[in-house]
């Protein structure tokens, strides 16, 4: 099962999301089942955050000087799911989420999904810096998010 704690520090984030907290815990409920650990307590973090504070992380993590949509930050670089386990910490910046500003609560929450997907796949140690790899965390990313989209919408 995935323990979820959800921090914000975007105001921004309840104009979209009403309760932050049940909307990312509904996303983990309807993984597919391999992704949500019966038997076994996976802990996440996330922060909802906004472009300052995630640039700030990026260049202090990641030597990167600018905004992205989402920072991942393993616990452990060698995964191993034990009866409890931090996976680690997810952050997600709204200004990346709220582009462009036209869009509506749906199609951001689609975007927002997506990302949180993204994210959760690289504490699970995916990546996407070989051609190789990105394709199979590209797969991964897809079959989760149509697990979670014909449940959510």
């Amino acid at each position: 099962m995935i323990n979820l704690n959800v921090f914000s520090e975007e105001r921004a984030w309840s104009k979209k999301i009403k309760n932050k907290s049940s909307f990312f815990k509904n996303i983990c409920k309807f993984f597919p089942k391999n992704y949500k650990f019966p038997n076994k307590s996976v802990i996440i973090t996330l922060l909802l955050s906004n472009n300052k504070r995630i640039k700030k992380l990026n260049k202090l993590f990641r030597n990167k000087d600018k905004p992205t949509d989402i920072l991942s930050f393993p616990f452990d670089q060698k995964i191993s799911i034990s009866k409890q386990t931090y996976l680690g910490d997810i952050i997600i910046s709204y200004d990346f989420m709220d582009k462009p500003k036209s869009q509506n609560s749906k199609l951001f929450r689609k975007k927002v999904i997506k990302t949180f997907i993204h994210g959760f796949l690289h504490l699970l140690a995916f990546n996407h810096i070989k051609d190789k790899d990105y394709r199979k965390m590209l797969r991964e990313e897809e079959i989760i998010y149509k697990s979670v989209i014909s449940k959510i919408n």
